[in-house]
């Protein structure tokens, strides 16, 4: 009989051990990073992706921001979660957010008195390894801005906010670092085609299929200059921009320089010049000096092909006929953006450089920013597709890789099958 007992015991104790083991597994797991989808809608061109929001969870489709400053989501429509909470007045999370204005709200768990306001609510995405996906994971207090439903005009058909990547305390890559404790980075890798593009969020290394890994000794590193004058449309005085910007120290065409005003490539005190990277624009955007400068070189590099008229928003145009192909892109010459130094270059080829308008003409993927254009090169989507792209917060740095067709694989070959 006291054996008996002694068996049952060690048995209650055991499934207890394991049952706690259990437990304490699910609550002590930490990603290594995490990840999302990104897609590209036909008609916009804007990059979109999707997370899980809300008490019960709802997909939540997105305008992917590079350089956003937080996550806004439309409230005034079917926003129901049991989860939302707005951030008082004086609070950690208006410090968080940066919030200059102030308005109580004593709603139930809901969106409330404000039209546009911090609140928190549960965010659930997936986790990585850096290969495939793994379990969802959960930020239970993840800030985001309340907006209302005016300003979806202009995105895509079904979107219900934007996604920000940009240089704040409240964007997804800083929230997300924080709450699962990984590296402050991630990385981007779009995808031109109707397949899924990816963001990383965490450090590498990163793979694609067929077997193709990218570590740091992939990369090349040029530093992250901070703009002190916000770019965005509406911000608070003397607020930094939260966009990504690089220092482009001259631009060669087929290896040769090309002659422009070099003041441009400077943000004043102003804010004004500079060069930034932009998912928002599908295309490479250049001060008015600059893109005659560049567009005339390169016609002048590629005077053996036929000109064909306009075809808008493009000004110059050939026929494809007369240009061969390569393992990145049309055959075409490569644009180099020298960085701080010689040795440090990022080649656009002509996958990025030409876009195919009809069956027969290419067309140069740059448009005419004005004379009065706030920033004077702006590296559209376009133009980093099939490229990835590493921003490090903590070093602030950004690594790249030029076109990734090189290695024999693209931006859609993440493997999205889950390992969990």
């Amino acid at each position: 009989m006291a054996s008996s007992y002694c068996l049952h015991a060690i048995l209650l104790c055991s499934l207890l051990f394991i049952t706690s083991t259990i437990a304490q597994n699910q609550t002590s797991f930490r990603p290594k990073g995490l990840i999302i989808q990104v897609t590209k809608d036909a008609s916009t061109l804007q990059y979109l992706t999707q997370i899980q929001q809300r008490t019960p969870l709802v997909p939540i489709s997105l305008t992917l921001d590079l350089g956003g400053q937080f996550l806004w989501v439309d409230c005034d429509q079917g926003y129901v979660s049991s989860s939302y909470k707005p951030a008082r007045c004086r609070s950690a999370q208006c410090s968080l957010g940066g919030a200059s204005g102030c308005g109580e709200c004593f709603s139930p768990p809901r969106p409330g008195c404000n039209i546009t306001h911090l609140a928190s609510d549960i965010v659930s995405v997936q986790s990585s390894n850096g290969k495939n996906p793994g379990r969802s994971v959960s930020d239970k207090k993840f800030l985001f801005v309340c907006g209302a439903t005016f300003l979806l005009q202009g995105l895509a058909s079904g979107v219900k906010g934007m996604a920000g990547l940009g240089r704040t305390r409240i964007s997804l890559p800083s929230q997300f670092s924080a709450e699962f404790s990984f590296p402050r980075k991630f990385a981007l890798c779009l995808t031109s085609s109707n397949s899924k593009g990816v963001v990383f969020f965490g450090d590498g290394p990163y793979f694609f299929l067929p077997n193709r890994e990218f570590s740091n000794n992939d990369f090349q590193y040029t530093p992250l200059f901070i703009n002190p004058v916000s770019t965005a449309s509406a911000f608070s005085s003397g607020q930094p921009s939260s966009e990504y910007f690089i220092g482009v120290k001259s631009i060669k065409i087929n290896q040769k320089v090309v002659p422009i005003n070099t003041t441009l490539l400077s943000i004043d005190n102003q804010g004004v010049g500079g060069t930034k990277i932009s998912t928002v624009n599908p295309y490479t955007i250049l001060e008015t000096s600059l893109y005659n400068a560049i567009t005339n070189f390169f016609v002048k590099e590629l005077a053996n092909v036929t000109r064909v008229a306009p075809v808008a928003p493009f000004r110059v145009c050939f026929d494809s006929r007369n240009i061969g192909s390569t393992r990145v892109g049309p055959a075409v010459p490569s644009i180099d953006l020298v960085l701080q130094n010689a040795n440090v270059v990022w080649t656009i080829f002509g996958a990025n450089s030409m876009v195919q308008v009809s069956e027969n003409v290419l067309c140069l993927g740059v448009l005419d920013g004005g004379v009065n254009s706030r920033t004077s090169i702006v590296i559209g989507g376009h133009t980093i597709e099939d490229n990835l792209l590493q921003f490090d917060h903590a070093a602030s740095k950004l690594g790249f890789t030029s076109s990734i067709l090189f290695r024999q694989t693209t931006c859609a070959n993440f493997n999205f099958t889950s390992i969990a």
